[in-house]
């Protein structure tokens, strides 16, 4: 698992991460989402040792990963797909990176093939390659030493939607083989499809952090019924708060799943089933950050 205890970093008078602390645990998705300079990417660089914690710590399978003897054979990282020579070509890349772990070549291939990368795009040099080419060269990097935990920052950036599928679909299989992802992302809907866990970060602090069903449901639920005086007496009697939101719509502070079991129980039926407001992760996103955000702490 990844382990983040009290972890700060300063830039001089900065505190760009302040006292942070979360776990993204195996066989789960954490999403770890956040304004522009909330601290997501300070954080991520800390885990992988390329910048210093001031203070506090951040451990990747129990050790600081410029601990762990082969690195790349435990934890998988893409910060930045940009970030890779230009001058070689996409199967020189991950040459290199088999080499350096002391892996066979023939991963070169399983890897080329896994992220997609024909054999014509294998042999350009990836000064030439677009940002989604060279997002799945990164991925292919990051996932070549078969390891346990993957620590991605913004991986579907320059994606198209098949693309961002792929890489939805790849994630989930990971952990569901009992992987561990750490993904920050600021598509908000892919997140809210993959993600199992979030972790919320505003001005380098943490702001919420749980199961993706516990922070979603506090935004409450939108129920429609043409019998709504009978569902609003049902949801009293269960404890349920629930206030008048338009013609035959009522406002629950309370998961859809247990809204839809109290009309099942009382026999009303329902027309409309959703979270208040079409609150999603973006709604609950915007909420927890309206402080933190460039444009709110502008304004």
């Amino acid at each position: 698992m990844i382990d983040v205890t009290a972890l700060t970093r300063t830039y001089g008078g900065l505190r760009a991460v302040d006292d942070v602390s979360f776990t993204a645990r195996p066989g789960r998705v954490t999403g770890f989402l956040g304004p522009n300079g909330a601290g997501k990417s300070t954080t991520m660089r800390v885990m992988v040792g390329l910048t210093p914690p001031t203070s506090g710590s951040a451990t990747v399978l129990g050790r600081r990963y410029a601990d762990l003897p082969n690195p790349g054979r435990e934890v998988g990282v893409l910060l930045d797909a940009s970030a890779q020579h230009a001058g070689r070509t996409g199967r020189e890349t991950l040459k290199v990176a088999a080499r350096t772990m002391g892996l066979p070549l023939s991963r070169v291939d399983a890897m080329l093939d896994r992220v997609s990368l024909t054999p014509k795009e294998a042999e350009r040099r990836v000064k030439n390659y677009s940002l989604g080419m060279r997002q799945r060269l990164g991925i292919a990097t990051a996932l070549i030493g078969d390891p346990e935990v993957l620590i991605l920052d913004e991986p579907a950036n320059g994606l198209d939607p098949a693309g961002i599928r792929w890489m939805r679909d790849l994630l989930r299989g990971f952990a569901n083989h009992g992987g561990t992802v750490l993904l920050s992302s600021h598509l908000l809907h892919e997140i809210e499809v993959i993600a199992d866990d979030l972790v919320v970060i505003g001005q380098g602090r943490i702001v919420a952090q749980g199961t993706k069903t516990e922070l979603l449901a506090t935004a409450g639920t939108l129920v429609r019924s043409s019998a709504v005086a009978e569902l609003a007496r049902a949801l009293g009697e269960h404890g349920l708060t629930a206030v008048a939101a338009g013609p035959g719509g009522l406002r629950v502070e309370a998961d859809a799943d247990q809204v839809g079991r109290v009309a099942l129980a009382a026999g009303v039926p329902l027309s409309e089933l959703r979270a208040a407001d079409g609150a999603g992760l973006e709604e609950m996103f915007l909420e927890l950050t309206a402080d933190t955000s460039r444009e709110g702490a502008a304004a």
